[in-house]
């Protein structure tokens, strides 16, 4: 089925499959024996996946209070929010109940009365689970003694990461697997002692390399396996080698951009899946019957899925995991047979719930825990909930929001707060012109003793004195002002790093500009003429070849 996006400002042609269709209508809940079908999606994959990272705040943290005990509280709720924000032990616990702010069903649109759900039930202020000293990370579980670290486990004394797994002392990383004592590294593992590699895995002590495996001691290297002193891709003495990393990262400014040109010598795999059968997108591993998705593991039958674990015969969802039969869930997990849900945990048989835990057989929820057979937030007897909610869907059929996720209008974060705006970003007037929330915001600028331009740090960390924990520096791209904390100045010491020049934010967003886009185009092997599905779009000047070749040429 060929449709068109209904947003006037996308109109971008997609096609639902037949086994797409397939999936939705098991998915489709069942009342008194009557199946209510899900209509097929009205929005392209990408207008989706913004609806519903919308709703997630994964980056912007504030201090608030939490609404229940007093006590204070860091949060990705800004105190200026409508609703209260608990403490995740408050908001777990017996001294509240959600089902106090129920609203009583209106002849008027759903979503309009979810949207009232949203600016009056408490949200839990940060979900974080058997962590110590780790106050500032969110949506994390298993960390200790870590700074600003995002949607992580199993980590230790980590700062400024995002989806590091059982790794020890990492900066400034993005989805780092088992990797210890690393700085600025991307979507790699089983790494050690290693700063600025991408796609990379069982590397110790490399610098700026690209697509490298089983090496060790390599300098600005792309695409090489099992080798050791190298640097450009050429084989040097370890004397060699030793002596121009030296002199190279004295100053490594320029290394990215040398880094960059090398990348265009070698091949590039067209996509990166792994053990992987019948699956096509990119970042796959272990998966079967997993079509157009990304950064998806152990997972089968699914289709649209983005940054997901353990997912079976769902489509169209993002951010969760240990989930099946789901549609357009984002940011959950341990979901079943549900769809349009956010950020909730163990639901069954739930149908546009938000923030929920433990729940079965709600409709338009939020807050709720260990609830079954309600209407916003209302209790009614299994019967009454039967009746009802068929009812619902049909007066949501008639509004054209049946089979819809949560607008962005009603999302409990303004756009440029929520992770959309990492991956589709917007300007303050594009996003007032489509009706949604923007968040003017200004950095404080910290009690210090000096602001110094990054420009004129020292290049050296020898040169940096303990008093720049005192000192604010100034973004060299933002302008906007951050501090060097003392664990990571101990980390910059201990890896002979120089202080970056970029506010964490910025550094966040570098790394993410390295990836592809979550995009599918067609082209041609370089290597054997085949047609292939890549993320390297066809007018790229990259060599990209196809599995076969690939292995081929790097084994």
């Amino acid at each position: 089925m060929q449709k068109t996006c209904r947003n006037p400002w996308c109109q971008q042609p997609f096609e639902v499959t037949q086994k797409d269709l397939d999936l939705i209508e098991e998915i489709s809940p069942s009342f008194n024996g009557k199946k209510e079908s899900i209509p097929p999606p009205t929005l392209c994959p990408d207008c989706r996946q913004q609806r519903r990272l919308s709703l997630r705040n994964a980056r912007h943290l504030y201090r608030n209070t939490c609404g229940l005990t007093g006590a204070p509280l860091i949060t990705n709720v800004s105190p200026d929010k409508p609703f209260p924000v608990y403490a995740r032990e408050a908001w777990l616990g017996d001294g509240w109940d959600a089902a106090t702010y129920a609203l009583e069903r209106k002849d008027e649109s759903f979503f309009a009365q979810m949207g009232e759900l949203f600016r009056r039930v408490p949200r839990w202020g940060n979900y974080i689970e058997n962590c110590e000293n780790c106050d500032f990370c969110i949506n994390s579980y298993g960390g200790k003694d870590s700074y600003l670290v995002v949607s992580a486990g199993d980590f230790e004394r980590c700062l400024y990461a995002q989806r590091v797994f059982k790794s020890y002392e990492c900066t400034d990383c993005t989805n780092l697997l088992q990797a210890e004592l690393c700085h600025e590294c991307l979507d790699s593992e089983d790494l050690h002692s290693c700063t600025f590699l991408q796609n990379c895995k069982q590397c110790q002590r490399c610098d700026f390399c690209l697509d490298c495996a089983s090496c060790q001691d390599c300098l600005l290297c792309a695409g090489l396996r099992r080798k050791r002193y190298c640097v450009r891709n050429k084989q040097v003495t370890r004397e060699e080698y030793e002596k121009i990393r030296a002199e190279l990262l004295r100053n490594p400014t320029t290394l990215h951009t040398e880094l960059a040109r090398i990348a265009l010598t070698v091949p590039h795999r067209a996509n990166h899946i792994i053990a992987c059968e019948g699956s096509t997108g990119d970042y796959l591993t272990h998966d079967k019957g997993v079509l157009r998705s990304f950064f998806v593991s152990n997972s089968e039958d699914a289709a649209e899925i983005y940054d997901s674990d353990h997912v079976t015969l769902s489509y169209s969802n993002s951010d969760a995991d240990y989930y099946t039969e789901c549609y357009e869930v984002g940011s959950a997990a341990w979901i079943n047979h549900s769809a349009f849900c956010d950020n909730s945990i163990y639901l069954t048989d739930c149908y546009c719930c938000s923030t929920c835990s433990n729940c079965e057989h709600c409709f338009g929820c939020i807050g709720l825990k260990r609830k079954q057979y309600c209407i916003l937030n209302k209790q009614y007897p299994r019967e009454e909930y039967e009746r009802l909610v068929p009812q619902i869907i049909e007066q949501m059929r008639k509004a054209g929001e049946w089979g819809e996720f949560f607008p962005v209008a009603i999302s409990p974060f303004t756009y440029n707060e929520s992770v959309a705006q990492e991956y589709f970003p917007l300007t303050r007037e594009e996003v007032e012109e489509h009706g949604w929330k923007w968040k003017e915001e200004k950095d404080e600028m910290p009690k210090v003793s000096k602001v110094i331009p990054a420009q004129k740090l020292p290049d050296s960390i020898e040169e940096v004195p303990d008093d720049i924990l005192n000192w604010a520096i100034e973004c060299e791209a933002t302008k906007r002002p951050f501090k060097i904390i003392r664990q990571e100045l101990d980390f910059y010491r201990k890896m002979r790093l120089p202080i970056p020049h970029f506010h964490p934010d910025e550094r966040h967003r570098r790394r993410m500009a390295l990836r592809n886009p979550r995009k599918l185009w067609k082209r041609s092997c370089a290597k054997c003429g085949k047609e292939i599905e890549t993320t390297y779009a066809p007018e790229r000047p990259e060599i990209v070849y196809c599995e076969n070749c690939y292995l081929k040429e790097v084994y």
